[in-house]
């Protein structure tokens, strides 16, 4: 299981890389990474049909706790998916952009 920097996320995200926000709608709505794809934890194994077929694929939550659950679901599923150290708090916190609302 791998976990991935902010750098390492944007430039991924630059090559059109799929990212995942595993957090909750209300956080999400809140501040979010642009361009992630909303599929919270709490439906992620009913929905995970959803996730883009791609080299690799990127999961942010908060912090990275939920990221990593996600990720290791995936992979154990035959899907390369990393995990966002830091999550959307770092992100933010970096000065990158962000996208807020519905």
């Amino acid at each position: 299981m791998t976990e991935v920097g902010l750098s390492a996320l944007e430039a991924a995200m630059v090559d059109g890389a799929p990212v995942i926000d595993v957090r909750e709608a209300d956080e999400y709505e809140q501040l979010r990474v642009p361009g992630a794809t909303l599929i919270p934890l709490s439906q992620f194994v009913e929905r995970c049909c959803e996730i883009p077929d791609a080299d690799t694929v990127y999961v942010i939550c908060g912090v990275g706790g939920r990221s990593l659950q996600a990720a290791q679901y995936l992979e154990a599923r035959g899907i390369h998916a990393v995990s966002v150290s830091g999550g959307t708090t770092a992100w933010m916190q970096s000065g990158r952009p962000v996208e807020t609302g519905v």
